[in-house]
């Protein structure tokens, strides 16, 4: 493909000059190849712009000079890798009408919900997002929310071929500060809630705002959370079209006659002209959250309500989220991914009222990411939970103990009676055997998760086999 048929305002001296592929991993180029220098938080791939070139690059795309003698200078290297991706893939994104989802928790369901809901109606769907990636029933592994702008359109791509005429995505901040989703129009944009998470990343909590809020610039329907902190702050001064939810006030849809039970939820969606029964399997305040955005982002889509309901309400779950793994005993077991302070108190909230026994936590942080929600998770948990048993989640390269001594300076501002256990399998197992009748176990922060990270691997780390092993050793087999 012709550089000016994948970028504006090309040099007229390299207007004509062939692309075979581009790539901002200077690891990746080969013969023909447009480099894209981006500046990430760690590297400058402006400094491997000559490393480049001697692998064949054909051009070189920066933001200022290098060395190379084959620059194509652009304002913005970030914005000119999405123009690109989008051009180099016939601009999928463009023939699929897309709902986009950003928040700190609740995104992965509410993307779910979504697609169950829009397969109801008839569409064939892509879905892009924490746990995997999806075309149709399809499944695609995916190392992060949002994948990088080249992968993004790579997957649009292949969703457009197998005949997907939707798309639902989780959209995470990082990926609107890095301009992963730039230049793509969303039929509805989707505010979940924000709290405190990848403060190493956007270090104050305005500038995570201010992040989350760049989708709402992309969108011609935004439905805002509006009992969150944030709600007011996201919604000043957006140009589309603002719709509310709530359970607590006004709203332009609320939730009303809320019924939590042990086994879920149930509730009326009101809005001005419809008026909705639901009942989910899942529990808890966060359901009706999760559920109230994914119902109203799917009527601003065009779905209509009966629609909506069959497909809410024929739901099961989803894996990772207020999970429960049946075991023979008379003590239950929840898996969830919570693994902020704010999805801590979500889930522990959502089970203290419906605890007969004791509701014990078992959690840790994750090593390399924002040390200062630690103790405020400790306290929460200490706060809220009868008893803790504090272990690892993915310490990466940092010493497990060390992340547990920053959990435990929250912990002990509570008398609530807590263990430590490093090993997360041990942990679990420890769980499992001392669990008294009517006791509520959540294993938070893994949700969906097989896997650990640690500093020199990654291991497999399955909860559910982990509390299948437990139990038959328990039950002496």
């Amino acid at each position: 493909m012709l550089l000016k048929n994948l970028l504006n305002n090309v040099p007229k001296e390299y207007e004509n000059v062939e692309i075979k592929g581009i790539t901002a991993d200077s690891r990746k180029v080969s013969e023909g190849f447009a480099y894209i220098c981006i500046v990430g938080a760690v590297n400058d791939g402006h400094n491997f712009a000559l490393s480049a070139k001697e692998k064949g690059a054909a051009v070189i795309i920066a933001e200022r000079a290098t060395d190379s003698g084959i620059d194509v200078i652009v304002p913005d290297t970030h914005a000119a890798h999405a123009v690109m991706s989008a051009n180099w893939f016939g601009n999928p994104a463009k023939q699929l009408k897309l709902i986009g989802i950003t928040g700190t928790n609740g995104k992965t369901s509410v993307t779910y919900m979504l697609k169950s809901i829009l397969e109801e109606a008839g569409e064939k769907v892509g879905l892009i997002g924490t746990i995997q990636n999806m075309i149709g029933d399809e499944v695609i592994k995916t190392e992060r929310t949002t994948p990088s702008c080249y992968e993004l359109n790579e997957l649009f791509r292949i969703m457009v071929d197998k005949g997907c005429t939707s798309a639902v995505m989780e959209v995470s901040s990082h990926a609107l500060d890095q301009k992963r989703v730039y230049n793509i129009d969303f039929e509805v944009a989707i505010f979940t809630n924000l709290t405190q998470d990848h403060l190493d990343y956007h270090i104050t909590m305005e500038n995570y705002m201010e992040a989350k809020k760049k989708l709402f610039s992309m969108c011609k329907n935004a439905v805002i959370n509006g009992d969150d902190a944030w709600a007011d702050k996201i919604s000043k001064g957006l140009t589309c079209n603002v719709v509310t939810v709530s359970a607590e006030k006004d709203a332009t849809y609320k939730a009303e006659n809320i019924e939590y039970r042990a086994d879920g939820v149930s509730f009326t969606l009101s809005g001005e002209k419809e008026k909705l029964p639901l009942t989910m399997s899942t529990g808890g305040r966060f359901t009706v959250y999760n559920t109230m955005s994914a119902a109203v982002a799917a009527l601003h889509f065009g779905i209509d309500s009966e629609t909506v309901i069959k497909a809410l309400c024929g739901s099961d779950g989803i894996k990772g989220r207020a999970e429960v793994v049946k075991n023979p005993f008379d003590f239950t077991v929840i898996i969830d991914y919570a693994h902020t302070p704010d999805g801590i108190e979500n889930i522990l909230n959502t089970f203290s009222e419906l605890k007969k026994g004791r509701l014990i936590i078992l959690f840790g942080c994750g090593g390399d990411r924002d040390k200062t929600k630690r103790p405020i998770m400790g306290e929460i948990a200490a706060e809220k939970a009868d008893f803790l048993i504090v272990t690892s989640d993915n310490p990466r390269t940092e010493e497990p103990s060390s992340i547990i001594d920053d959990i435990l300076v929250g912990v002990k501002k509570h008398s609530t009676p807590y263990t430590v256990i490093e090993n997360r399998v041990e942990a679990i197992r420890y769980a499992i055997m001392n669990a008294r009748k009517d006791d509520i176990i959540v294993l938070a922060g893994k949700g969906h998760e097989t896997y650990q990270i640690l500093a020199d691997r990654t291991i497999h780390l399955d909860e559910r086999e982990v509390v299948d092993e437990a139990v038959k050793e328990r039950q002496g087999k």
